[in-house]
């Protein structure tokens, strides 16, 4: 009798898992998510902002509008379903709204970063390990779940910034005018993400870097035939990448952002007709200006510091005893006795992906040195010559299932990580560790590539190093949960959570 069950290679694991990345997603930014019935951090202007916008009350932000517009259609959402319903409510933003109203907009987008990274991996490198992988790092990172779960803006320009890049690339898997709608979406979502802060320039430099390098590569070929790499093994993703001329880029990858950014202005302006474009563009730069130094704020924090998250920043602090004055907290009553109780929100990163992610930048970086170091020792090779050297061996860490392009996937994350971290560099105003929202996907990346090839290696010390990083970064996120979420935490286990002074 012939079995009714279904080969296991048949089996959809790849979408099953992607809908478990994506309902963990949603669950840890939805859950709890009008605990502090109050504003946190910035939401004292952007919740204000927006909910301005819906009383016709243009508040200037210090960025552009697209943020408010997000925020405010998320209020409007809410105040005309039942969203909005419940007896928590507070007047801070100017109206009167229950939490909710203005969180959870942010903590549908801030869901939706992991799918989006799992479609660029998987874009990438046709591994759906790899795609699993990431996006199960993209849901755990602390960071993006604090900023997920507030009325607060980085989340439009991440997700923003890699739909860009999420299009781009697969517009180089297809051609005639397909091609150019997604070009074309591209541009759309590049812009989008500069119409929320201006550092989402950094998305759109990466494609530029991306496209460029390809061409750089390209020409060294034809100066020296196969000694920079064996077609069958990188030269046809090379192709893709140089197919796209100058022609495609201008009008996709500049026109079409700046068309976007310079609409999203119009209702904003519309609010006060006596502005205009350029004029809120120079108030912008001079606001950013004003801003002041390092010194400007107590959780400033040089560029430098970002990789190795030395200083994160607290968003919510409050100390209480249980027979005091309660925080302004939806949730069971706390037992009688229990003590000083402390609710700490802290805009910190999953430590063990964040540290782990910068030293698989680093292996990273050792890749591109150790083939561009071979690539200058071996001999030079003749145009009309039919033979051709064979190509160096890749690195042990390297080295497992059969890759596309190891060295352009490699490339790649490290050009658009520079794009988004490097040009902080010449940043003189106060920074925060946020800022550095748009590299950090670009690192988790990168560790979930080496992971994924650690996990296939054929060396059983590499697949274990594989299996311990996934399952390091796993504990670290439950460890450090309940800053993510604001949980109710004694004081020694407060003090357990702070690893550095600098972390307070």
């Amino acid at each position: 009798m012939t079995s009714q069950l279904k080969p296991i290679s048949r089996f959809p694991w790849f979408w099953f898992g992607t809908a478990g990345v994506f309902l963990l997603s949603v669950l840890l930014r939805f859950w709890g998510l009008g605990r502090f019935n109050t504003l946190v951090f910035d939401e004292v202007y952007f919740a204000k902002f927006a909910s301005g916008y819906l009383n016709e009350i243009p508040l200037f932000e210090g960025h552009p509008p697209l943020s408010t517009y997000l925020i405010a259609l998320g209020i409007w959402i809410a105040t005309h379903t039942p969203i909005g319903d419940g007896d928590l409510r507070n007047g801070l933003t100017g109206l009167v709204l229950s939490p909710l109203s203005y969180r959870w907009f942010n903590a549908l987008t801030g869901s939706l970063i992991p799918l989006v990274v799992v479609a660029i991996a998987h874009q990438l490198s046709d591994r759906r390990s790899f795609a699993l992988i990431a996006g199960l790092f993209a849901a755990v990172d602390g960071l993006f779940l604090v900023e997920s779960r507030y009325a607060l803006i980085n989340v439009y320009l991440v997700i923003f910034g890699l739909l860009g890049q999420l299009f781009l690339i697969m517009a180089l898997k297809i051609q005639s005018y397909r091609r150019w709608l997604r070009l074309a979406i591209a541009g759309a979502f590049f812009g989008a993400s500069v119409a929320v802060k201006w550092n989402g320039l950094g998305f759109l430099l990466g494609a530029y870097l991306t496209w460029s390098a390809a061409w750089v590569l390209q020409w060294i070929n034809q100066f020296f035939p196969k000694a920079f790499s064996p077609k069958a093994t990188y030269q046809t993703a090379l192709e893709h990448l140089t197919q796209l001329k100058l022609w495609h880029i201008l009008p996709n990858l500049a026109l079409i952002p700046f068309l976007i950014y310079y609409v999203s202005w119009i209702p904003f302006i519309r609010l006060d007709p006596s502005t205009n474009f350029w004029q809120w563009q120079s108030t912008i730069l001079e606001y950013h200006g004003r801003v002041g130094g390092m010194d400007a704020h107590p959780y400033c924090s040089p560029w430098y510091t970002w990789p190795l998250m030395i200083r994160p920043v607290a968003y919510f602090y409050k100390a209480t005893q249980t027979a005091s004055e309660p925080v302004p907290v939806m949730g069971p009553p706390l037992p009688e006795g229990t003590g000083t109780v402390i609710y700490d929100v802290h805009a910190i990163g999953n430590p063990i992906l964040w540290w782990f992610s910068t030293a698989a930048l680093i292996l990273l970086i050792g890749v591109l040195l150790y083939r561009t170091w071979k690539w200058l020792a071996a001999p030079r090779i003749k145009p009309s010559s039919s033979t051709s050297p064979a190509p160096p061996p890749l690195p042990p860490f390297l080295r497992s299932h059969p890759s596309p392009a190891p060295y352009l996937i490699t490339l790649y994350l490290l050009l658009n990580y520079a794009a988004n971290w490097l040009p902080w560099a010449k940043v003189t105003r106060c920074v925060f560790i946020y800022h550095y929202m748009g590299a950090s996907v670009f690192g988790l990346l990168a560790i979930a590539y080496l992971s994924d090839r650690w996990l296939w290696h054929p060396q059983v010390g590499f697949r274990a190093a594989g299996m311990t990083a996934i399952f390091l970064i796993a504990l670290a996120f439950v460890f450090w949960l309940p800053l993510y979420l604001g949980l109710p935490l004694s004081v020694e286990g407060l003090e357990l959570r702070r690893w550095f002074e600098s972390w307070i």
